[in-house]
């Protein structure tokens, strides 16, 4: 159980996917503008990682590598069925919001259905092969890889928010903080590096 805890706590903290590996900024910097959206798509984010993770672990194990059930060598279409499953889940998640939250679906606007191409959920599935997780540890590190999205997007948030009414320099005002700003969080979410689990 132990273990399940420190993949959970490595994989939000020390591996952060914005962080540490700066994958999927372009939806992090353009929703993180109010509290309200980066919950949402922070939400989004988790549930997505949490089902595609240990789902393209079962495609990967049983269908594409040369071990499964075909036992022909597909991992050259890794990439194709990753996005293909995200594609869906983010689908179901678009269905999900657009129906029982309208106010959030509208205010998150073209960036929920670019979850897909997010490069940190693609990340998040990649880095479980590479790393050869099983499907337990696939489930975790991609609840994990989600929650690590949510809490920077959400801090993100919450600072631009207090900054509005800050005098930056018209130079820094924007995005410019905003890259400085995570740059600043990275470096404070690196000292978790130095953390034995």
């Amino acid at each position: 159980m132990i273990e399940y805890v420190n993949l959970f706590l490595k994989a939000s903290f020390i591996e952060n996917m914005i962080l540490a590996y700066f994958l999927g900024m372009c939806s992090y910097l353009a929703v993180s503008k109010t509290v309200k959206t980066a919950l949402g798509l922070g939400l989004a984010v988790i549930f997505v990682l949490g089902i595609t993770a240990p789902i393209n672990w079962f495609i990967y194990e049983f269908l594409l590598r040369d071990t499964g059930l075909f036992g022909v060598d597909l991992t050259f279409l890794t990439f194709i069925v990753f996005i293909a499953v995200i594609a869906s889940m983010v689908q179901l998640v678009e269905m999900v919001v657009e129906k029982f939250f309208p106010a959030l679906y509208i205010s998150l606007g073209i960036f929920l259905p670019l979850i897909t191409v997010n490069c940190a959920i693609l990340g998040g599935s990649l880095f479980m092969v590479s790393r050869e997780y099983d499907l337990p540890h696939a489930t975790v590190f991609g609840l994990g890889s989600g929650f690590g999205f949510f809490l920077a997007i959400v801090a993100i948030a919450a600072i631009r928010e207090k900054i509005k009414y800050s005098k930056i320099p018209p130079a820094l005002q924007g995005l410019g903080i905003a890259f400085i700003i995570t740059g600043l969080m990275g470096i404070a979410f690196m000292g978790f590096m130095g953390i034995k689990l």
